[in-house]
């Protein structure tokens, strides 16, 4: 029953995963439809994003009121909703407000079953758990491009609204499985909501979510900027440096369904390590000019096999750091500072870009890589005193 549990909440991740990049691939149409700048994908993403840190630091709180099954069941049916929303927008405000309820909804259940599986699962576990949120971004941009061949953009939404009810389904009907672990949970739960201000006073949690926030600042710009990045530096053509860009999310997938077969031998705090060590390698790579198109190629692949195991081990080992009873709330508020981290940081590259160039992009990235790594290892060694 545990095991199939866990295929249900791999099919929840997927679920999580499946909107993630859809704005983006329907954006070029879209925005013309609305009659609106193609700069303006930024103030829904940030609605969005917004809506899922404010969800993200009261997902303690509603967790223990209602369960993680609930959450998760909530949650889906909520971004399902949304995108239906979206699929009947006609002017950008309406976008911007079916975004509230697709932010909300995602904040929730990230926190919830990345603490639920952080609880009862190896770090194994969390690893596919991740690599199935990847699947679910690498397979809506194939549906929006389906339907913008064959109908529109709404249909693309529509699409992804009905796998996701049809996913909201499933979870209802399996409800009765997560009762597998009730009475571990209920040893585990703590009815004492800690809250964002006594998260943060416990000791490393505040070294933890900068190193957090660092890393998910890095991924982010990555994923922006490394296709522009190629063109200015490396004179890779618009169309190849898009399929090299497209490299570092198959990485970053494949490197966590990888990371799942070594992960409980090497723990989680080497495969931190490990990770950081390959990402390095990456940004040394991404520099170096005179050498053929194909170490590009690799250095994209080599980023996102270092992003791989760095997210779900960070999460994973917060039930040991600071103890299950306390873990719902600093994985809450570690979504949070993920969410400003990866929010914030394209955007401000954009803007020393502007003034110092496109070349900047391997500082950049390194910079919070250092500042990521030196933070995680601070926190660990608080959290093991």
């Amino acid at each position: 029953m545990a095991s199939l549990l866990l295929a249900v909440i791999y099919l929840a991740f997927i679920s999580l995963g499946l909107p993630d990049s859809l704005l983006g691939a329907g954006w070029p149409v879209m925005h013309g439809f609305l009659g609106v700048p193609l700069s303006y994908a930024g103030f829904v993403s940030m609605i969005i994003s917004v809506g899922t840190v404010i969800s993200s630091l009261l997902s303690e709180r509603v967790t223990k009121k209602l369960g993680t099954k609930y959450v998760t069941l909530v949650s889906v049916l909520l971004t399902a909703l949304a995108l239906f929303g979206f699929s009947l927008s006609t002017r950008f405000w309406m976008l911007c407000l079916w975004a509230v309820p697709y932010g909300l909804g995602a904040g929730s259940i990230d926190a919830a079953l990345n603490n639920y599986v952080a609880l009862h699962y190896t770090s194994r576990h969390m690893s596919w758990l991740h690599c199935f949120w990847g699947v679910g971004t690498i397979v809506s941009p194939y549906v929006m491009s389906l339907a913008l061949t064959r109908a529109s953009w709404q249909a693309g939404y529509r699409t992804v609204g009905l796998i996701q009810l049809a996913i909201c389904a499933v979870l209802l009907l399996t409800l009765p499985l997560w009762k597998v672990h009730a009475p571990v949970s209920a040893a585990q739960r703590s009815e004492k909501v800690l809250g964002l201000r006594g998260a943060l006073g416990i000791r490393g949690v505040p070294q933890l979510l900068l190193g957090f926030c660092s890393y998910c600042a890095l991924e982010s710009t990555c994923m922006l900027w490394t296709a522009s990045y190629l063109i200015a530096t490396r004179g890779v053509s618009p169309e190849r440096a898009a399929a090299f860009a497209s490299l570092f999310f198959i990485g970053i997938t494949a490197g966590r369904f990888l990371a799942g077969f070594v992960s409980n031998k090497l723990g989680d705090r080497s495969m931190i390590r490990l990770g950081t060590g390959v990402l390095f390698l990456g940004v040394l790579l991404l520099p170096v000019l005179g050498l053929p198109e194909g170490v590009a190629l690799a250095a994209c692949v080599i980023l996102g096999l270092g992003c791989a195991p760095v997210y779900p081990s960070i999460i994973h080992a917060t039930p040991t750091n600071f103890g299950p009873e306390n873990s719902q709330a600093i994985i809450g508020v570690q979504m949070a500072s993920a969410y400003v981290g990866s929010t914030f940081a394209p955007p401000l590259f954009g803007l020393l870009s502007a003034r110092a160039g496109l070349g900047l992009l391997p500082v950049y990235v390194a910079a919070f890589g250092v500042l990521m790594i030196a933070m995680v290892e601070r926190a660990f060694k608080l959290a093991g005193r």
